[in-house]
């Protein structure tokens, strides 16, 4: 992987989970994945990283360039190369063509690039999401992490019934389980600054988070018709480009305010989310 060349302690940035911890993620992303299905959701598997050239589309190199991260072969043509002091050379590498994306969702749009979609449409997926950040800590900010979201496609009217059914869903939940939730509106820069779709943005918020202590664990999104224009996504009847919104999941978020709120008891925090699903399912 190539980054940004700056100071910042990797020894925070990754974690590999115990089982327990383990345990409770999967119990979690089982939880978001059937509010899914229930909705209708079809899973689809994204890969973990795509061609430059695809995230381009979606201006991920203007607007968030701040996150990004690329990933590159070794460049053997002059034998083979080592790395010295943790770190290849940019001489090392060929040229990066491959990006790390730092949110699941662009799965669901490249997935259904040039294809009509019906008014309804939803998906769910799960991916690695990556993020060069200036800071790292433990569960709460990290270089790799897991994201569950759930996408619709099609009209303007579905993907606003999909996030005002789903912001419910998750404000109870966060209530079942004793969590303390704010639901907050936050910026996304999908769109150029300049542009008519930025105007309306700030009338109009496109995305809220629900935060604990200022940590954001989950988030609905609207897109109104960004992704289906740079993917040629179209409604089923008519060429109209499709609307579409996401609700999004850190999984390792919910895992680190679960834990906190639990005093670190992994299993106990468990039986929580068991109890908390089968209130709100």
């Amino acid at each position: 992987m190539v980054g940004v060349d700056a100071p910042v302690d990797l020894s925070e940035a990754l974690v590999i989970l115990d089982p327990d911890r383990t345990d409770l993620l999967r119990e979690l992303d089982r939880t978001f994945t059937a509010w899914g299905n229930a909705a209708g959701a079809r899973e689809i598997l994204p890969p973990p990283l795509y061609p430059v050239s695809d995230l381009e589309k979606f201006d991920v190199y203007n607007n968030f360039p701040h996150l990004a991260l690329v990933a590159a072969p070794l460049d053997l043509a002059g034998g083979a190369v080592k790395p010295a002091d943790g770190r290849f050379t940019p001489a090392d590498l060929q040229a990066p063509r491959l990006g790390l994306p730092h949110a699941t969702c662009y799965g669901a749009y490249l997935f259904h690039q040039d294809r009509r979609v019906a008014d309804t449409a939803l998906v769910t997926l799960v991916n690695r999401c990556f993020r060069n950040e200036e800071h790292y800590g433990g569960l709460r900010r990290l270089l790799s992490f897991q994201m569950r979201e759930i996408v619709a496609l099609g009209s303007y009217e579905h993907s606003r019934q999909v996030l005002t059914a789903f912001t419910e869903r998750i404000t109870a939940f966060g209530r079942a389980l004793g969590l303390a939730l704010d639901r907050v509106a936050a910026s996304d820069p999908f769109f150029e600054n300049d542009g008519g779709r930025a105007l309306l943005a700030k009338l109009s918020p496109v995305k809220f988070e629900f935060q604990v202590e200022g940590l954001a664990i989950s988030s609905v999104n609207t897109h109104r018709n960004f992704f289906g224009e740079r993917c040629n996504i179209r409604r089923l009847d008519g060429d109209e480009y499709a609307y579409t919104s996401c609700v999004a999941f850190g999984l390792e978020r919910w895992l680190s305010v679960l834990l906190d709120l639990h005093g670190g008891d992994a299993q106990q925090a468990l039986e929580s989310v068991k109890s908390a699903a089968g209130q709100v399912s």
